[in-house]
């Protein structure tokens, strides 16, 4: 039996209890049965994969492995996936390079089969490394299985932090930020942008983010996100704002449903019924 988190209230107050008890919930989660014969299995297999072509082949090692980069979804896509493993991460113009999703490149980067003659998976840590980020995103699915946002948070969390940590310039984590699909979308709820807002260009995009980033914390830098004040800050936004939207989502649907029903029996009346 699969490990369903307990997660008894909503909202902020929901992931500040998800985040006193992550360190239990995790554990007990890593330590099913299942999450325990995935983690066999690498252990006892993945020194064997030194290509692109053999993880795709071996259906089970592909399917942790793009657990593990958030790309569970494309597991029916090996041709593709086949194709993002093959490509350099360090040559400009390459195909994974091309790519806007940035998960990708994390996932070519992790393996390195377009990057070294001995891919990574030859590396005493790789088993370890692929493992716990496997049971991290494990973890994060079934949080989200019972409820998205606090999912996102946790994503938010890591992927974030890890970014704000990096030594590119602050115009390239921006960029990232768009590139990937759980970050855009924790800023795009957080400042209640609406759909139109991916449409614009990329440029326009990272002002606006950047500008309501700093009227949130006092400044528009993402390496600001190594501080917990302001990652709480993003988060704590975050739920709140997905808390408005929910109730004008409710709102909306009561109010079209009294249309609805105001204008059934009108028609009920018209028809002498």
């Amino acid at each position: 039996m699969s490990y369903q988190p307990v997660i008894p209230l909503d909202g902020f107050v929901g992931w500040r209890f998800l985040q006193r008890t992550l360190p239990s919930q995790s554990a007990a989660h890593a330590s099913t049965p299942m999450a325990q014969r995935d983690e066999a299995y690498v252990r006892e297999n993945i020194g064997a994969i030194t290509s692109a072509q053999e993880l795709v082949a071996d259906r089970r090692m592909l399917r942790i492995a793009l657990t593990a980069y958030g790309l569970a979804e494309d597991l029916p896509n090996r041709a593709y996936i086949e194709k993002v493993l093959e490509s350099s991460t360090k040559e400009e113009g390459s195909f994974v390079n091309r790519l806007t999703d940035k998960r990708y490149h994390k996932l070519a980067e992790a393996f390195a089969f377009g990057d070294r003659l001995v891919p990574r998976t030859q590396l005493p840590s790789f088993a370890d490394d692929l493992i716990a980020k496997f049971q991290n995103r494990s973890f994060e699915e079934a949080v989200g299985a019972q409820n998205d946002n606090m999912r996102m948070a946790l994503a938010l969390e890591r992927d974030l932090s890890e970014l704000a940590g990096q030594d590119s310039s602050e115009s390239a984590k921006w960029f990232t930020i768009l590139g990937t699909p759980s970050l855009r979308r924790v800023f795009e709820t957080a400042f209640m942008l609406p759909s139109s807002f991916g449409t614009l260009d990329i440029d326009r995009q990272v002002d606006i983010l950047q500008s309501r980033t700093e009227r949130l914390t006092g400044s528009d830098s993402i390496s600001q996100f190594t501080d917990p004040e302001a990652m709480n800050a993003l988060t704590e936004r975050f739920f709140l704002a997905g808390q408005v939207q929910a109730i004008q989502a409710q709102s909306a649907g009561s109010s079209a449903l009294s249309l609805l029903q105001n204008g059934q029996a009108s028609l009920n009346a018209l028809l002498g019924r």
